[in-house]
């Protein structure tokens, strides 16, 4: 960043000079790495199982914030039977459609609601529906019908604002937090070093670091660039940073 966006640098400058803890994580030492409290250098392409790392730390440490996570974010909702982790299929998710090369993402469905999906074939469901299942009697006019479906289903998605069940004290195995839980497990202090790298004592400093400073009234803020966005898993290391 002090390199190629030494304007917008200046204002991570002047927040170091407030007192704030500068962590660069790149393969590269930089100029940024120089100017940095922390330097982080992990393998090219390791960016996922370390911010897993970082998430299963938060979890496991109950560095969360319990009362934002239940009342705004999904935690608390529980999700369809037909959901099936990667350690129960070998590896991949439920609803693998492995001739697509996709996921049919009615299986991550929450229970008691319809979800959109949040990639691919976004008019997939509505498809189905005009097409033969069990609403496609009410759309007599599907000419008409087609050409409405963004205003009636959000542009082909599910029914506004779901209600799907709720478990409030986010214990029920099927809830998305319990879900969440699990599967971060296996990102272990131990595994971010043999894939990123990473020693343990740094890994669980920048952990520490991070937590330290996230809280009710403040929280760590990711800055990144091309070096997570313009890879082919660039939407996966967005999802998993925030």
């Amino acid at each position: 960043m002090a390199e190629c966006h030494p304007v917008g640098f200046q204002w991570v400058m002047e927040a170091k000079a407030r007192g704030a803890t500068l962590i660069h994580v790149d393969p590269r030492y930089t100029r940024t790495s120089a100017l940095a409290d922390i330097h982080v250098p992990l393998r090219a392409g390791t960016d996922i199982a370390f911010l897993g790392g970082i998430i299963n730390y938060v979890i496991s440490q109950e560095k969360y914030f319990r009362d934002y996570v239940v009342a705004y974010t999904n935690g608390s909702a529980i999700v369809t039977e037909k959901f099936a982790d990667p350690e129960d299929l070998g590896g991949v998710f439920s609803g693998l459609e492995e001739d697509q090369r996709s996921y049919d993402f009615r299986t991550w469905e929450y229970e008691g609601t319809e979800v959109q999906a949040a990639s691919g074939q976004r008019d997939q469901e509505y498809e189905d529906r005009v097409a033969g299942g069990a609403n496609a009697g009410r759309d007599a006019d599907r000419g008409r019908s087609a050409s409405g479906r963004g205003e009636s289903h959000g542009s082909g998605g599910a029914a506004a604002h779901p209600t799907p069940r709720r478990d409030e004290t986010m214990q029920h195995p099927r809830c998305a937090f319990q879900i969440l839980k699990r599967h971060y497990a296996r990102y272990t202090p131990e595994m971010v070093e043999q894939i990123c790298g990473i020693p343990q004592d740094l890994f669980r400093k920048v952990c520490e670091t991070i937590t330290a400073n996230s809280g009710r009234d403040r929280t760590t803020a990711f800055a990144y660039a091309v070096g997570w966005t313009q890879h082919t898993v660039g939407v996966q290391y967005i999802r998993a940073g925030r």
